[in-house]
């Protein structure tokens, strides 16, 4: 379930690419405790001119970061992954982290259709998992 939408003017290396993947990935498993395998990361390469703050073009290194997760993370919870993925995007593409702007949405379990049934509440995991189709459930296992 949670998506998390990269976009920008930047020119991202397939290195970089690949990096915030695993990073996303991993801040999302440590500090929203959920599996590896809901996380999703999608880019998005925007023309330079067609990005704009306060009316004025956007630095070609600004990077925004839009967070769909299942509701029921603590303030906490948000904020330290918030803070990492600002942090370690920053680093990752050699850029200020005042140019990585991240926003968290969060969005109701039962709001979410994924492998042809609803998510299940954060917490609720392995009893979702064990009502799969053995091939999905082998499948989600194997890139957890």
């Amino acid at each position: 379930m949670p998506t998390y939408a990269f976009s920008t003017a930047k020119e991202l290396t397939p290195q970089q690419r690949a990096k915030l993947v695993e990073n996303v990935t991993d801040i999302h498993h440590v500090e929203a405790i959920a599996p590896r395998y809901f996380v999703q990361v999608v880019f998005y390469k925007v023309e330079p001119d067609l990005i704009f703050i306060g009316g004025e073009a956007a630095s070609h290194d600004h990077v925004w970061v839009r967070a769909d997760i299942r509701s029921r993370r603590t303030k906490d919870q948000k904020a330290k992954m918030l803070r990492r993925i600002m942090r370690e995007a920053s680093e990752i593409l050699g850029i200020s982290d005042q140019d990585v702007w991240v926003y968290i949405s969060d969005i109701p379990a039962q709001g979410v259709l994924e492998f042809r049934n609803v998510l299940p509440e954060p917490g609720d995991e392995e009893q979702w998992l064990a009502s799969l189709p053995s091939a999905l459930r082998d499948k989600l296992k194997y890139t957890a």
